[in-house]
C-alpha cells in the first residue's frame, strides 16, 4: 500500500498509486505521490512518467474520515497542502506525464489529471468534482482543462460526472479502451513519447507550460482560500458530517 515507482519500459517511469479501497489519499499520500513524481521526472534516464494506480478506481480525492477524526483544522490543511504539492508535481514534472484512468476519477483524481500532459481511460472510467457535495471547494482549475468553461460549470455546480467517451469526444481524452488494455495502451503511449530525444523533450515540457494560458498554481491556491472560508464559517463541517449518508439521513447501503 502506498506509492510506487518501477521501470516497466527503457525511459518509462511507472508512478503506482495503491490505497485501498477507493485510493483516498490521506495527507502522507499526497505528498509521497508528489515526491515520487518529481524524483521520476528529474532522473536523467526518464523521458516519460506513466501516473496509474491500482484497485476498483483512478483517485477518490482526500481522505474525509481523516479529516472528521482530526480534531482542528490540521487534516484540512495538511490535506490542501498536499494536494496543491501532488498537482504541482505532475505539471512541474521535468518530462510529460500520461495518466491512466480507471473506474472513478473524482475530486484530487481530476487535479492530478487535469494537470498531466496526456490522459487514457478505461472505457469504464468517470470523472468529476463531489465538492459541493463534501463540504469542499477547488480543482475547478483543473476540470477546466478537460472539459469547455460551461460544462465545467454544470459539472461542478452539480457533481455529476462525465464518462471517459465523453472527454475522448473533447479531444481531452488520449484514447478509450477496455479497462483491461488500460496499461497497455498508456505504456504505447508514452513509449512513443519516450523514443524522442530527452533533452528535447524537457525543453519541450518547459515550453508548452511557459506558454499556458492559465497559472495552475496561482487559479488552484485561490480556490483553495475559499475551501479555507467554508471550514471557518462551519459550512464545510454541517456539509461533511452527511457524507456517507442518504438525504434523508439515513446511511448509506455500501
Amino acid at each position: 500500500m502506498g506509492v510506487s515507482t518501477s521501470v516497466p519500459e527503457e525511459g518509462i517511469a511507472l508512478v503506482t498509486v495503491d490505497f485501498p479501497p477507493v485510493n483516498a489519499l490521506p495527507v502522507r499520500g499526497w505528498y509521497e505521490l508528489a515526491a515520487a513524481v518529481r524524483a521520476a521526472g528529474a532522473d536523467p534516464g526518464t523521458r516519460c512518467v506513466v501516473l496509474a494506480a491500482e484497485g476498483r478506481g483512478f483517485n477518490a480525492g482526500v481522505d474525509i474520515k481523516e479529516m472528521q477524526r482530526t480534531d482542528g483544522h490540521e487534516a484540512l490543511v495538511g490535506a490542501n497542502r498536499g494536494c496543491y504539492e501532488a498537482f504541482a508535481a505532475v505539471y512541474e514534472c521535468e518530462v510529460p506525464v500520461v495518466a491512466a484512468v480507471q473506474g472513478f476519477c473524482l475530486g484530487g483524481g481530476i487535479g492530478l489529471v487535469g494537470n498531466a500532459d496526456a490522459v487514457v481511460a478505461a472505457d469504464d472510467a468517470t470523472f468529476g468534482l463531489p465538492e459541493l457535495d463534501r463540504g469542499a471547494l477547488g480543482a475547478a482549475t483543473h476540470l477546466a482543462r478537460l472539459v469547455p468553461q460551461h460544462l465545467m460549470r454544470a459539472l461542478y455546480f452539480t457533481s455529476r460526472t462525465a464518462t471517459a467517451e465523453e472527454l475522448h469526444r473533447h479531444g481531452s481524452v488520449w484514447r478509450v479502451v477496455p479497462r483491461a488494455g488500460l496499461r497497455e495502451a498508456a505504456l504505447e503511449l508514452a513509449g512513443e513519447i519516450a523514443a524522442k530525444d530527452g533533452t528535447l523533450l524537457r525543453l519541450a515540457k518547459s515550453a508548452i507550460n511557459g506558454i499556458d494560458p492559465v497559472d495552475v498554481r496561482r487559479s488552484y491556491r485561490f480556490e483553495q482560500g475559499f475551501t479555507f472560508e467554508a471550514n471557518l464559517t462551519g459550512v464545510a463541517d454541517r456539509v461533511r458530517d452527511t457524507f456517507g449518508t442518504d438525504r434523508t439521513g439515513k446511511e448509506e447501503q455500501r
